[in-house]
C-alpha cells in the first residue's frame, strides 16, 4: 500500500518568514485548521519538516 501525508496546518504564518509562507501554500495550505492529504515523498517531507511548527502531521495508508 502507498502510504500519505495528512497534514494539517495548526498555526497562523502572519509572523512567518516568506519562504515558510510559500512552503504552506505549495502544500495547499491557506488557513488555520485545514487539512489536505499529500504523497509521502522525499519532497513533501522536505515541506514538512521546513514548516514543522505550524503543522500537524499523520502517516496514513491510502
Amino acid at each position: 500500500m502507498a502510504k500519505s501525508l495528512k497534514i494539517t496546518q495548526t498555526k497562523s504564518v502572519i509572523s512567518e518568514k516568506q519562504n515558510q509562507r510559500e512552503t504552506l501554500r505549495s502544500l495547499g495550505l491557506k488557513k488555520i485548521g485545514q487539512t489536505v492529504v499529500r504523497e509521502d515523498t522525499q519532497a513533501n517531507r522536505g515541506y514538512v519538516r521546513a514548516v514543522a511548527h505550524l503543522v500537524e502531521v499523520e502517516e496514513i495508508d491510502a
